[in-house]
């Protein structure tokens, strides 16, 4: 298949990212109030890959699974890298900074694509360039309207966690995964959930039943079901049959959402500055996608 825009599954999926993963932040949120977060976020992929598992088994057999050596090391250490490093650590940064602001600083997950693509030698088009560095003046704007504040200690492990998104997201599309694409989800969950319970252990955490709130189970059941089954196996989708530098907009257009959400749900104000720069992300994800769909691989 060619791994370019012109795929009509390739805008579905890419507009159920944009959606689904700018209301996570907000689930996250609402979970790690009366929840562990690394322990919250093993539950949430662990429950998921079985429910994926199961219902490959089921409708498949077990041919979906099939699959080398080197395949499933590749999908378990990008597991490790997506869930375990990223999401892991967004979790735990929201300890610290508002779910707005975690989803306007992971933003800068493009640019480290940017970077490796450079590295590696495939060198983005000019506009590609020129639209991720508009789509980040963006999310700078947003952040200087002074509605959000964060101490360092999150901003840091969300640069972190940004980091080790963009690595997995880019050996994701490059390195020999499962055939079967939610086969690699379903092992890049388990691997991923499970290496979140093993953080869980090593830091301490205690899931204490009695003290989890009622909004707390609901917005991780919304997390398994709707942000990892359908959001995280539309993204490894994604990774293999559409090009990096497209699928990677979601980081422009997950901040509008959050911002938006937060806005709705937990009362936070929205200014002129942070429409103004809202406006400057779209603008510059337009540009990368247009871009990228003229492109031929």
């Amino acid at each position: 298949m060619q791994r370019d825009g012109r795929d009509i599954r390739v805008w579905i999926l890419l507009t159920t990212v944009y959606i689904v993963w700018g209301s996570t932040y907000l689930g996250i949120g609402l979970v790690i109030e009366t929840m562990p977060p690394f322990v919250s976020g093993g539950l949430r992929f662990v429950v998921a890959a079985l429910i994926l598992g199961v219902f490959l088994l089921v409708k498949t057999g077990p041919e979906a699974f099939r699959m080398n050596r080197r395949e499933f090391l590749d999908a378990a250490l990008v597991g490790l890298l997506l869930l375990t490093g990223g999401n892991g650590m967004v979790a735990v940064a929201e300890q610290h900074i508002s779910t707005g602001l975690a989803a306007l600083l992971v933003a800068s997950t493009p640019l480290w694509l940017v970077i490796m693509r450079t590295v590696f030698r495939d060198r983005p088009h000019v506009l590609t360039l020129t639209g991720v560095l508009i789509g980040f003046l963006g999310v700078a704007g947003i952040s200087l309207t002074g509605g959000m504040s964060g101490g360092s200690v999150g901003v840091v492990v969300i640069l972190l966690a940004s980091f080790s998104w963009a690595v997995g997201s880019f050996m994701s599309g490059r390195a020999p995964m499962p055939k079967n694409p939610f086969a690699a989800s379903t092992v890049e969950m388990v691997v991923g959930g499970g290496g979140l319970l093993v953080c869980s252990g090593l830091a301490g955490e205690h899931l204490v039943l009695s003290e989890v709130s009622g909004r707390s189970w609901a917005a991780l059941a919304y997390l398994i079901v709707v942000g990892s089954l359908v959001g995280f196996t539309s993204y490894v989708w994604l990774l293999g049959n559409a090009p990096i530098s497209l699928v990677s907009t979601y980081a422009y257009v997950n901040p509008v959402v959050a911002v938006a959400l937060g806005m709705i749900f937990l009362g936070e104000t929205v200014t002129a500055m942070m429409v103004a720069a809202g406006l400057v992300i779209v603008a510059g994800v337009a540009l990368v996608v247009s871009t990228e769909r003229r492109r031929v691989p």
